[in-house]
């Protein structure tokens, strides 16, 4: 069984079109509800799950965490019909909450995470991860020319980007800010002041990419310091923002607390060098999301700063150790980053890149190269996931 969480990224779109219209069930639609509410037989029966299939077919709850009794439901559900369905649930945000509270699905289920769109997805590189194959790094692969410009305009969920227009961006935008803001934030959790968080988010998002300072913020929000950190976290899980925390074994006198806040939507970071940083980001974290559901192993993202004032943007870890370094340019003018050498060698990182933005296309693996190098941004991010 698998569970998909997210705020708007097409994963009913994406469970529809993989399951097929007549194994797709929606909390939403009152006759699905009807079905479900009598049980975990009674969906079998309306799905026709008893009779002899060529395979199983797969079957997808979209917003069933909405029912109050849902993880008894997919238990029993599970148990009795495991080997006839391959079963998906979807949710907004409101899954995560309601997956760490009650009763645990320990052992029924894989978590995936789905994110917004990225380059390698829309220029056709996106890997599957199936059978047997254990290369996370896909070959280069040439996006149409706008891929990269549109994304970085726009940002990567599929309705503003397929849309591509200024006037549907605003008005998605808006609505999606009332969605999180007013719905979600209202429903999952007991935080009266909205307007005030949402003064928080906007400061977040002003400062993407920096140091997430919870003094600053607080002052700046007027609200306390341990108030700053709740809502922050808090709309971690509602996922308008995300963390990275600073890696610090091997590096001499590195920063250890102070973690990097990034937008899940960087069209709304305004600062064209901090959007491209987070777009970045937020492709490294979908990478190593991808790479992990996929069962490749442990990966993560992290920044690095040490005390010296030495920095590079991010570094990915594989199986808790230092893999490859990346530095963000917006153009290739800029001379390359000495501290790429440094964090390289103490961290004993296999590779070290500095993406330039404003280079074109080239057909060449960027991961053949074990020096630090400078690489279009373009054709380092076809080859994530």
């Amino acid at each position: 069984m698998g569970l998909i969480s997210k705020r708007c990224p097409g994963k009913t779109t994406t469970a529809r079109a993989a399951a097929g219209v007549h194994r797709y069930l929606n909390w939403d639609r009152q006759s699905d509800r009807r079905t479900i509410i009598r049980g975990p037989d009674a969906v079998a029966d309306a799905l026709d799950l008893h009779t002899v299939q060529p395979r199983p077919p797969r079957v997808v709850f979209d917003e069933l965490h909405k029912f109050g009794q849902w993880k008894t439901f997919l238990k029993g559900f599970f148990d009795a019909h495991e080997a006839r369905a391959r079963i998906v649930v979807t949710g907004s945000a409101r899954l995560g909450f309601f997956r760490r509270s009650g009763d645990s699905l320990m052992g029924r289920y894989f978590l995936y995470h789905m994110h917004p769109l990225s380059v390698a997805e829309l220029s056709g590189a996106g890997r599957t991860f199936a059978g047997d194959d254990e290369t996370e790094i896909s070959p280069p692969s040439r996006p149409d020319d706008d891929v990269l410009p549109r994304l970085m305009r726009f940002g990567g969920f599929p309705e503003p980007f397929l849309k591509g227009t200024t006037r549907f961006y605003n008005r998605w935008r808006r609505l999606r800010s009332e969605l999180l803001f007013r719905d979600d934030l209202r429903d999952l959790t007991r935080t009266r002041d909205l307007g005030q968080v949402e003064v928080l988010a906007e400061l977040i998002a002003e400062r993407a990419g920096g140091l997430a300072n919870y003094s600053n913020l607080a002052a700046d929000a007027g609200i306390a310091p341990d108030t700053a950190l709740r809502w922050v976290t808090m709309l971690e899980g509602l996922f308008y923002c995300f963390r990275l925390r600073p890696w610090h074994r091997q590096v001499p006198k590195s920063l250890r607390k102070q973690p990097k806040l990034f937008l899940w939507d960087w069209s709304l970071v305004a600062d064209p060098g901090a959007r491209a940083e987070n777009l970045v980001a937020s492709h490294l974290l979908k990478a190593a999301h991808a790479w992990t559901d996929a069962g490749l192993g442990t990966y993560e993202v992290f920044h690095l700063r040490d005390k010296a004032g030495r920095e590079v943007d991010f570094l990915v870890t594989r199986a808790g150790r230092p893999w490859f370094l990346v530095e963000v340019k917006s153009s290739a003018r800029r001379s390359m980053n000495p501290d790429l050498s440094y964090f390289q060698r103490v961290a004993g990182a296999a590779h070290a890149f500095q993406l330039a933005f404003d280079l074109p296309y080239v057909e060449a693996d960027a991961f053949d190269h074990t020096r630090p190098v400078r690489v279009p941004a373009v054709t380092f991010l076809s080859q994530l996931a």
